[in-house]
């Protein structure tokens, strides 16, 4: 899974990037986050460049900068939603929506429960464990 990141650094000269398949180098960046254009030492050429037209540009995982608190979306996906000591479901999508990223969480009947990612919903994450746990009461459904 791969999404797109408003992190134009990672598009620096000199990066190491894969597109379609083909590791490449990146010469030089302009354009905006929505818009980016990338010159890469592989596309010489105005043909090699439209066959690239539109293809992820994937960056190395180890060099993906992350805060304390940030996560990868590919890390959530399959984690376990708990409350406390009470299973609730697992994850099965992250959303990017306008006002706050959002677990797709599926329970144990299969009914799906969108949890917001912030602080006062997601109590913590520990992706060794592959357990995020989450105040159900404020996501209003707390199974009461």
């Amino acid at each position: 899974m791969s999404e797109p990141t408003d992190r134009l650094e990672l598009l620096d000269a000199g990066r190491r990037v894969t597109v379609a398949g083909r590791e490449a180098e990146v010469r030089w960046r302009k354009g905006t986050a929505q818009r980016p254009l990338v010159k890469l030492d592989s596309a010489d050429t105005r043909a090699d460049a439209e066959e690239l037209r539109g293809a992820a540009i994937l960056v190395p995982r180890a060099e993906l900068p992350l805060s304390p608190g940030e996560f990868l979306v590919d890390d959530l996906v399959g984690c376990a939603i708990v409350d406390g000591a009470r299973t609730v479901g697992t994850v099965r999508e992250v959303l990017v929506l306008p006002a706050a990223d959002a677990l797709d969480v599926e329970d144990e009947h299969g009914e799906h429960i969108l949890v917001p990612l912030v602080g006062d919903a997601v109590r913590s994450v520990d992706l060794g464990a592959r357990r995020i746990d989450v105040d159900m009461g404020f996501v209003g459904a707390d199974g009461d």
